[in-house]
């Protein structure tokens, strides 16, 4: 339908005829609109860091020694399983699966975001565990018509803490680095738009599902599963329907991912690179590095200088550059 569009009919008006290219681009665009709308149920799992798990923290035990713990801080530990997850994956988890698959990525941008989608079904199953312990604990300290605290720590909500932060370190890299990368070199700022506005509408999704939930549970006169006093509430339901949406949402991301086709120029660097890592080793890796950004050029040529014509200095940078004297068995060092 839309090759019409670069169909000259008459009038030759940037309104009403565009070029094949840009015919092409839009595509490209709308080819990610599905995996766009698999987006937005993680990003609505992520608004419960500062909504709903914070909320169950001011009614734990948060002493520590004379310090009182802010509930809100435990959000730091998301931040940080992030960033160690990062780190683990680019080094480790990323050289033992190009091995195995012969990507240079290890595994494809769908692959890891759908690696953290299953994290975050994980995230909100425990969290629904971890709450329904909660609840019972109150109930049999009589602590359900009071609110008041309950005689349990509140690093009992670290799990669900860390582990949507290994789930972030999967999906939400994945996320801006795919929708930065699959997007036509003229849109690249649209691309990451896709990205940061998944957040948005992910919290605008958070509040319309809390205050509809809310609002069916308490029909009939039924106890309500979210009341402002958490001990008499049920958010081990709440989550558990979380967890059973993030499932279904799983579903409709592979649905959505196995009928996806990348763009044609980034599978044709893929299968270059792939090409080069398989003829000539060291070669391929400095020019994998080179592509990727992690050594320039400049670095590049010092490394094929022959060692016996390089220069004192040349030498020094050279050994920066590899583990080994010989050139022959360069290994590179990130």
């Amino acid at each position: 339908f839309l090759n019409k569009a670069c169909v000259r009919t008459g009038s030759t008006s940037l309104w009403k005829l565009s070029s094949v290219t840009q015919v092409e681009e839009t595509k490209q665009m709308l080819r990610m609109i599905p995996i766009l709308l698999a987006t937005f149920v993680p990003s609505c799992m992520m608004a419960q860091i500062n909504t709903l798990f914070v909320k169950q923290g001011t009614t734990l035990d948060r002493s520590m020694g004379s310090f009182k713990i802010p509930p809100a801080s435990l959000a730091g530990f998301t931040t940080a399983s992030m960033l160690v997850c990062i780190v683990v994956y680019d080094r480790v988890f990323v050289k033992i699966m190009r091995r195995w698959t012969k990507n240079p990525r290890g595994i494809s941008l769908l692959q890891r975001m759908g690696i953290g989608l299953l994290l975050h079904i994980m995230v909100m199953t425990v969290a629904s565990f971890t709450e329904r312990w909660r609840l019972r604990v109150a109930r049999e300290h009589g602590l359900v018509e009071s609110g008041g605290q309950i005689p349990l720590t509140i690093f009992i909500l670290l799990p669900q803490f860390v582990l949507m932060g290994v789930a972030d370190g999967f999906l939400e890299v994945a996320k801006m680095e795919f929708f930065y990368d699959q997007v036509p070199e003229s849109m690249k700022s649209l691309g990451t738009s896709y990205a940061m506005a998944t957040l948005g509408i992910g919290n605008f999704i958070s509040s319309f599902l809390l205050s509809t939930v809310s609002r069916l549970t308490e029909r009939n006169g039924h106890h309500g599963w979210i009341l402002d006093n958490l001990n008499a509430s049920r958010l081990d339901y709440y989550y558990a329907f979380f967890a059973v949406l993030t499932l279904l949402n799983f579903a409709f991301f592979l649905f959505v991912a196995k009928h996806y086709v990348y763009r044609a120029e980034v599978s044709d660097s893929m299968a270059m690179l792939e090409e080069e890592l398989k003829g000539a080793p060291w070669i391929g890796q400095l020019q994998f590095a080179t592509y990727w950004g992690c050594v320039d050029e400049m670095t590049v040529k010092r490394c094929l200088l022959p060692k016996l014509f390089a220069s004192s200095l040349q030498c020094a940078l050279l050994h920066i550059c590899t583990k080994d004297d010989d050139i022959d068995n360069y290994q590179p060092w990130f």
